[in-house]
């Protein structure tokens, strides 16, 4: 046997249970509102994202997700929001995300008058695909975010934007996890796809997962792929924003009515990686995938080729566990990642 010098890297989770550790390091609890949030002066409000930030950080592996009784208030929220997107969805949406979403509606009560339980739509994606949703607090880094993909796991708030402004949230909500992140878990070529990007993130440099946390942003939150000669998304950026779904993926090109469509680039991770992009505004540039399984094999590509990988990972869902093909140690977990 070939034995190497250990090296160390940052540290990594290497079995599932081990996020627990992650779920609890996020940048924000989900409740210190800034004063510019809907919700800042709604004491009511304050206290419901309190009470849902407690009983994500006190989740733990092998327990069942709790589930939350929404108010006829925050249901109300929702059905603004999923009766908005509705229409533009069957428009715009690619067709493994119509697919899915049809089938939830009867598996997971995935309804305009009714919120999913995160419960069960984490069984319905474990059925299908192996992954599951995991409740967090708040925001997460991306290096903690991008470990959980490596087990197929997806970190999901379970609190809904203020009812003030239910067309708009200045963070990812249950509506943004559910209506734009969780259908396409489903779907076999795209969990693959952000598993990649999952285990390529582990143990990585900085600079590595930032170059794949870019790609996580161009491709999972606001990918476009063509379907029967038609531009279509699967980015729950996209999938969950009425303004920015047809923004994307309108018709009217060069040519058009308008003018101020975006750029449609030719999904390419080793250039979606160094593209800079703003948060708070729709997305000058997009990259379109000639089909989900082309962006996955390149993406594929760009783990394998691309980054200074100081080891290769497997993820062996039996053990539920990571083994590496080096002798690496794990330096000590930070605590304010």
């Amino acid at each position: 046997m070939l034995l190497l010098d250990q090296r160390e890297v940052p540290w990594f989770p290497v079995h599932i249970s081990e996020l627990d550790g992650i779920a609890n390091r996020t940048l924000d609890l989900g409740t210190d509102l800034p004063s510019s949030h809907p919700g800042a002066n709604d004491a009511e409000y304050r206290k419901r994202r309190m009470m849902l930030a407690q009983l994500a950080n006190e989740h733990r592996f092998g327990r069942e997700i709790p589930y939350i009784d929404y108010t006829a208030e925050e249901v109300a929220t929702w059905s603004v929001i999923y009766n908005k997107l509705a229409g533009l969805i069957q428009r715009h949406a690619c067709s493994e995300y119509l697919d899915i979403l049809h089938d939830m509606a009867d598996v997971c009560s995935f309804r305009h008058d009714n919120i999913p339980q995160q419960a069960d739509i984490s069984h319905y994606l474990q059925r299908k695909t192996g992954f599951q949703m995991r409740p967090v607090s708040g925001l997460l880094s991306s290096r903690d975010f991008l470990n959980g993909l490596a087990f197929r796991v997806f970190f999901s708030t379970q609190y809904i934007r203020h009812h003030s402004m239910p067309l708009y949230t200045p963070e990812p909500d249950i509506c943004h996890e559910l209506m734009g992140h969780a259908p396409m878990f489903a779907d076999p070529a795209f969990a693959d796809f952000s598993q990649e990007i999952g285990l390529a993130s582990l143990g990585a440099s900085d600079e590595d997962v930032e170059r794949l946390a870019t790609c996580y942003w161009f491709s999972v939150e606001f990918g476009l792929c063509r379907q029967n000669g038609e531009i279509k998304a699967y980015g729950a950026g996209l999938l969950s924003s009425f303004g920015e779904l047809e923004y994307a993926c309108s018709p009217n090109r060069p040519g058009g009515d308008r003018d101020d469509f975006p750029e449609i680039r030719a999904w390419d991770p080793y250039r979606a990686a160094s593209q800079k992009y703003p948060i708070t505004d729709y997305q000058p540039v997009y990259f379109c995938a000639e089909s989900l399984e082309d962006a996955k094999v390149k993406m594929r590509d760009f783990c394998e080729f691309g980054l200074k990988r100081p080891f290769h990972a497997r993820y062996n869902s039996l053990t539920q566990s990571i083994w590496v093909d080096r002798n690496v140690s794990r330096s000590t977990p930070s605590t304010s990642e």
